[in-house]
């Protein structure tokens, strides 16, 4: 709160930035009140968000909605009497409103990050310098809080995006593939239902495996309790725990007060920041990490599965020929695009660069399988 009252403290007043004897232009008042109506939507937003929050981010984003009060009372201010009813909020702020209202997802933490990063305070000669670098700091505070969320969804979100294109891209590529060759509709269909289940079981076990050994190879470099049962039996002159401490990465005076403690010599008043708390031993429990791998697995699978038979769709509902193969095609590329754009949000990027990224390779590797059924099936006949 302290860094919110420096910064009222250098906020130009309402009535110095619009003097009473002044008239607003029209323009000034239409912006005016568009300025009006996305703060009050953006705090509402962060008061939602903040009701689906505790501790310390529920602070924050109450802070935040405090800010863009404050933002709203200036341009209240400045319209005085041409405030009039309540403007509707921009597109983009009432989308952002509808997704804090019913999902409350780091999704919406990325939009309103692009969207601080984008405020036009910094341009606009009615809004304050303190104004313009509140929607600087925002844009670095919700960019830290979406990080938090980003880095909870990092590993599900990976495996989703990854586990889907691969079935959408893969069994599209069969398909087109095996139909340019010229094959009958009910091998294709047959090719890509083979596809989709040799893809789904290969990226469920792989999943598994990459998941168990991670979990292994972390269980590998855990400190074991040995220090606590053998530090009594050492020999003092050349005394070995030291070399376990520098090994893990301490500085030789925490190494040396660490060994101090465990050998029960410590007897001078040093830095308390070098009293380390014991080595607790830690209960695994071996049914998560299964239970954690089993459910890396199984979701993977449905992942690309859910992907993968989005291109054999036209063949499961009858179509045959050219007519099946683009209705996939525009399946595949609505899917992809659906994809990237949720890449996008998430990154705080546009949405639609990353969705028509996704569309390009998606398709352009259709399009060379395609081209080589087409070799392969000239070269045969």
């Amino acid at each position: 709160m302290s860094q919110h009252a420096r910064s009222n403290s250098h906020a130009t007043p309402p009535e110095a930035a619009h003097t009473p004897q002044s008239q607003p232009s029209p323009s000034n008042i239409k912006r005016w009140r568009q300025y009006l109506a996305d703060e009050r939507a953006e705090a509402a937003v962060y008061r939602d968000l903040a009701q689906n929050r505790e501790g310390e981010e529920r602070a924050i984003l109450l802070a935040l909605a405090e800010a863009e009060g404050r933002h709203e009372a200036h341009w209240l201010g400045l319209l005085g009497d041409h405030a009039g009813k309540p403007k509707r909020a921009s597109a983009r702020s009432r989308f952002l409103g509808f997704l804090a209202r019913h999902f409350g997802s780091v999704f919406v933490l990325a939009l309103a990050q692009r969207a601080e990063g984008r405020s036009p305070y910094a341009k606009d000669p009615n809004a304050t310098p303190a104004m313009a670098a509140d929607e600087q700091i925002h844009e670095e505070v919700v960019r830290g809080l979406a990080t938090r969320g980003r880095n909870r969804l990092a590993g599900t979100f990976r495996a989703a995006v990854f586990g889907a294109n691969d079935g959408l891209v893969s069994n599209l590529s069969l398909v087109m593939g095996m139909a340019a060759s010229g094959v009958a509709s009910t091998v294709v269909l047959l090719s890509g239902i083979a596809g989709l289940l040799a893809g789904a079981m290969s990226m469920g076990a792989g999943e598994f495996i990459s998941v168990r050994s991670q979990r292994e190879l972390l269980a590998a470099t855990r400190p074991t309790q040995i220090t606590l049962a053998a530090a009594p039996k050492l020999d003092l002159e050349h005394n070995e725990l030291l070399l376990v401490y520098l090994a893990r990465g301490m500085s030789r005076e925490a190494a040396e007060h660490r060994v101090a403690e465990r050998m029960g010599l410590l007897s001078c008043d040093c830095d308390p920041s070098l009293s380390l708390q014991p080595d607790l031993p830690e209960e695994e429990d071996q049914h998560e990490a299964v239970g954690t791998a089993w459910g890396a697995a199984l979701s993977s699978f449905c992942f690309f599965a859910s992907g993968a038979i989005v291109p054999i769709l036209p063949f499961l509902f009858g179509l045959t020929g050219v007519a099946a193969l683009v209705v996939a095609g525009v399946l595949v590329g609505v899917a992809l695009l659906a994809t990237g754009a949720a890449v996008g949000l998430l990154s705080g990027t546009s949405p639609l660069t990353r969705g028509l990224r996704q569309l390009a390779i998606g398709l352009g590797a259709a399009a060379i399988t395609y081209l080589l059924g087409l070799l392969f099936g000239t070269a045969v006949g």
